[in-house]
């Protein structure tokens, strides 16, 4: 059975429509993942940052907000924990409709 141009085009077209509903499912849920909003501010031998990070839960937004934050006035792994560990002196978070 030979297949015809337009059978093939047809094919490629559906093959590429597809592709471009899953390519915008993904970018739709990564873009909506967020329920909650935390901003962290870390102050750690001298140096101060704050971030402000959404996540699907609040305890995953904080974390990564306090992560974020020792990144930037942190050097090392060692310090990177220790950063982590302190007590921040600002954790607002709120949930994103």
């Amino acid at each position: 059975m030979k297949t015809t141009g337009v059978s093939r085009a047809r094919s490629t077209w559906l093959l590429v429509g597809g592709l471009l509903l899953f390519m915008a499912f993904i970018i739709y849920r990564s873009l909506h993942v967020a329920g909650y909003q935390c901003t962290v501010c870390v102050d750690f031998r001298g140096q101060a940052a704050c971030r402000k990070v959404e996540g699907a839960t609040e305890h995953d937004a904080l974390m990564g907000a306090t992560n974020n934050a020792c990144a930037f006035v942190a050097a090392g792994v060692t310090d990177s924990i220790a950063c982590e560990h302190t007590q921040p002196t600002k954790a607002d978070c709120a949930a994103i409709n």
